[in-house]
């Protein structure tokens, strides 16, 4: 029955995809006698954590919850933040047993909430689903870890690794299902990264537009070096609908005045030894503006540059049954690549998802291929 009764949890703790940044999605299922009889997710920062959530939703039944077991797809919290402490909450309520799914590695958690429980009596059931629920939050895992964001590198490509024709037209290269996700993605993390390429060639919004409505904008980053976006563009006059963070090398304030009008905020970044900015940085500074995760729709050129400053963690390829041929037509990642096979920027074995007509192909980076790759030329931005 646990497998049930956790599953339920994973599936109510989906529910907070999009909204919970930089917070984990958790999932809440209190059981008694067999029957649930209360249950929550964390729904957004800041407010109630999933198995409070839970217990006002037992309480609103009219139900006990003293004797009961409940299940959470991540360790109960132990410290004081936005909110109390759910051990706390889960121990005042007489809860009996509690089943935990993912371990929190949190260094104020860790193991700690835990003990705290078996010290005040509480039975305690580990990793149960452990792989199920882990899978929730790789976005959250990372953030709590490293402080930086956690980088999605996506692009659609035909089948001969094209991702627009000789002539540069890219729209479309996947179908309707692909796109989609994609917007439901740019929902899901919390920022879209793009380079000056991109803006200058496509002119992109770069926000989320779901087939039911609703959905959470990103927000924006445009990486340009030198101060090239057009203030035309519409990353530019819609700053009122998405936010906009321009990352540049130029620090003369009269150059910023114009962005800073129509509402851009302008992230002034240093170059790195390639003369673009240095990504590393930048990542170092939205971590501490509590931007967890970044989808990184670039071109060739900005995706060579994030895979040479090891910055990505996972690579979404969109792979469309088409074949557009023609010698300069443009591939997802360009910049200098490496020169023996054996420099590779490696990847995890890959998950194959059927994406309509098209497939999506997603991996993640190797640690150890990312450390190996900042020594190579990156390309600007």
């Amino acid at each position: 029955m646990d497998k049930k009764y956790m599953e339920r949890a994973i599936a109510l703790a989906k529910k907070g995809t999009g909204y919970t940044a930089p917070n984990p999605l958790v999932g809440a299922v209190i059981v008694k006698d067999g029957n649930i009889i209360g249950e929550g997710f964390h729904e957004k920062c800041g407010t109630p954590h999933a198995e409070r959530n839970a217990l006002a939703d037992c309480i609103a039944r009219g139900n006990d919850p003293r004797g009961a077991a409940i299940y959470v797809t991540l360790t109960p919290c132990c410290h004081y933040g936005k909110t109390p402490p759910c051990t706390e909450a889960i121990i005042e309520s007489g809860i009996a047993h509690v089943i935990i799914g993912s371990r929190d590695p949190n260094p104020q958690v860790l193991d700690k909430s835990i003990g705290i429980l078996e010290n005040a009596g509480i039975k305690v059931t580990k990793d149960v689903l452990r792989e199920a629920c882990d899978a929730l939050n790789p976005v959250f895992f990372h953030y709590i870890t490293e402080h930086t964001p956690y980088v999605v590198m996506k692009y659609a490509m035909t089948m001969d690794g094209k991702i627009a024709t000789y002539a540069g037209n890219s729209k479309w290269i996947t179908g309707e299902t692909a796109r989609v996700q994609v917007h439901r993605d740019r929902h899901r993390y919390t920022a879209i990264m793009a380079g000056i390429g991109t803006i200058l060639a496509d002119d992109p919004m770069l926000t989320t537009r779901l087939p039911e409505g609703g959905g959470k904008n990103p927000i924006r980053i445009i990486c340009d070096t030198n101060l090239r976006t057009p203030l035309t563009a519409k990353v530019v006059t819609t700053t009122k609908e998405a936010p906009t963070i321009i990352a540049t090398a130029v620090s003369a304030q009269q150059r910023h005045a114009p962005y800073l009008e129509k509402g851009c905020e302008v992230l002034v970044i240093p170059k790195d030894l390639n003369g673009s900015i240095d990504l590393v940085r930048l990542m170092a500074l939205l971590g501490e503006r509590e931007i967890d995760s970044i989808l990184l729709e670039g071109g060739g050129a900005l995706n060579w540059s994030a895979l040479t400053a090891g910055i990505v963690r996972k690579v979404q390829a969109y792979i469309a049954p088409k074949i557009f041929g023609g010698r300069s037509a443009l591939s997802p990642v360009s910049g200098s690549g490496v020169e023996f096979p054996k420099d590779a920027v490696k990847l995890s074995t890959p998950k194959v998802i059927a994406m309509g007509e098209d497939l999506l192909i997603e991996s993640e980076v190797l640690p150890c291929s990312q450390a190996s790759s900042k020594n190579l030329e990156r390309s600007p931005q």
